[in-house]
């Protein structure tokens, strides 16, 4: 896992380094180093590694005993700018409230909500599975649906951020089915899930837009608000079978827009081809399946859940983005994971996986038991079974 994550955070570094002279350019830096831009990605990679290093080392039984707090305090950042947009503290752009001015940057409380979102709804499900009422309506979906609910009336109307709304839905539907809850009640939660998913496109009238562009998209180049993906398609397709060369972008300078954060997989594709861009897919399918495999090799259930989560998490933004950038999606704003400019959503992402990698120190080398065997209490520390893995410095205190 470390080596896939590694790879796709270098070659984030190196993408920033090659377009930040056009990036400053864009922002009339004549007077700036042009490598400004991978200076702050640099500080941003630095924080995030530290973030990871924390949440790798901090034992999983604190965040067990703070989640309600942390997701408390999620809900209220998360309204925070749309509440402050009349103050300085409050960034809006677009008629898009979804960043806090702290002066020396920016930070997006979606992200910090999605890594609280996870801890808790963990915590919450195995302490209803180990209390045999993971399938009980009233206890279990009422609450954690509620929870959600608020959470995407949040991201998505009052941040108007359709894209972050579709993650938190997927990192949920992802620790539900890792939960082992009845298919049915999924099916159920993912109904209720898409008829809210429709209202919000509805009530607002440019996704409506970005949908009738997805759909009509045969007179695009005549239609203005085309620009965007008309402009990330010909990167793609300029890019050919092995790209134009790492310093040869041409849509960097002005015509892609977000070329550094949500289309940098066009400026992937641009730069190193249908071949690059394939073994960066590689990259991130590797990735996904060491987390896959994490899950898949770990006992105590709360461990599972945390490791689905984030999963689902990771997962979707990867999705969305590179979808949006291939046509396959209609446009959304979210971030290419780990390779995208920014720092609020590389912070997190990382802090989610210096989790996975503590609880994969703590797999065992089989599979973990069927539905049927029992497993042990949320923050039972047991070991089970033979193999299990763990560091010489790690006692057996160490899980939750």
């Amino acid at each position: 896992m470390l080596l896939f994550l590694s790879i796709l955070l270098l070659l984030g570094l190196v993408v920033i380094y090659a377009i930040s002279p056009a990036l400053t350019a864009r922002i009339g830096g004549e007077n700036l180093d042009q490598n400004l831009f991978m200076y702050r990605q640099i500080v941003y990679l630095a924080l995030g590694l530290a973030a990871f290093a924390a949440t790798a080392m901090i034992p999983l039984d604190f965040w067990g005993k703070f989640q309600g707090k942390l997701v408390v305090a999620g809900l209220i950042l998360g309204a925070a700018p749309f509440l402050l947009q009349a103050t300085p503290l409050g960034l809006c752009t677009n008629d898009a409230c979804r960043w806090i001015d702290l002066g020396f940057t920016t930070f997006q409380p979606a992200e910090f909500m999605k890594f609280t979102l996870v801890l808790f709804l963990a915590g919450f499900l195995a302490a209803r599975m180990q209390q045999g009422k993971l399938n009980d309506v009233q206890q279990t979906l009422v609450p954690a649906g509620l929870l959600v609910a608020t959470m995407a009336v949040i991201v998505i109307g009052l941040q108007r951020d359709m894209g972050t709304g579709i993650t938190v839905i997927a990192l949920f539907m992802t620790m539900l089915f890792a939960s082992a809850m009845k298919l049915k009640l999924i099916g159920y939660v993912a109904a209720v899930c898409l008829a809210f998913g429709a209202l919000f496109i509805i009530v607002a009238p440019h996704r409506i837009e970005r949908i009738l562009t997805f759909v009509q998209h045969e007179d695009a180049e005549t239609k203005a608000m085309d620009y965007h993906i008309n402009q990330a398609l010909i990167a793609v397709g300029s890019g050919g079978l092995t790209g134009k060369g790492l310093g040869n972008s041409v849509q960097a300078f002005g015509y892609l827009p977000e070329a550094a954060n949500d289309s940098i997989f066009a400026i992937l594709a641009e730069k190193f081809g249908f071949l690059g861009t394939a073994a960066v897919l590689a990259i991130f399918a590797g990735l996904f399946m060491r987390i896959l495999a994490i899950m898949d090799h770990t006992d105590n259930p709360y461990h599972r859940l945390l490791v689905a989560g984030v999963f689902g998490w990771v997962f979707s933004h990867t999705v969305v983005n590179i979808g949006a950038m291939l046509g396959i999606f209609p446009l959304t704003g979210i971030t290419l994971p780990f390779v995208s400019f920014g720092g609020t959503s590389l912070l997190f992402m990382l802090c989610a996986l210096g989790l996975v990698f503590q609880i994969s120190r703590y797999t065992n080398h089989t599979k973990r038991p069927t539905q049927n065997q029992k497993i042990g209490g949320m923050y039972d520390n047991r070991e089970r079974g033979r193999g299990i893995r763990r560091t010489r410095d790690a006692g057996p205190s160490r899980t939750t």
